[in-house]
């Protein structure tokens, strides 16, 4: 099963405007994805209330899974979304 191991960048982890922005890229997956933190019992990317009772905070590792068609590519995609911070104002503002 595809596994990615991702240090989540944004500076408040995975709260509120990261979260949403990372299930909502979850949900357009085409095919089931999980997150945990290291070690931890893995939840639904797709849920923002499994994600948010993680409790990932900034610089925290978590292990992205998938399995079946496009599981590479989905966890590529996902895996460098956490990689950015997504907390940080968009190009332009």
């Amino acid at each position: 099963m595809p596994q990615r191991h991702v240090v989540v960048a944004s500076s408040v982890g995975l709260h509120a405007r990261p979260a949403a922005l990372f299930t909502q890229a979850a949900a357009k997956a085409p095919v089931p994805v999980t997150i945990a933190k290291v070690g931890g019992a893995p939840v639904d990317a797709r849920s923002i209330l499994f994600v948010l009772s993680l409790g990932v905070a900034h610089h925290d590792e978590v292990v992205l899974t998938a399995e079946g068609d496009g599981a590479d590519a989905a966890l590529d995609q996902l895996a460098a979304l956490l990689a950015q911070d997504l907390d940080a104002a968009p190009a332009g503002s």
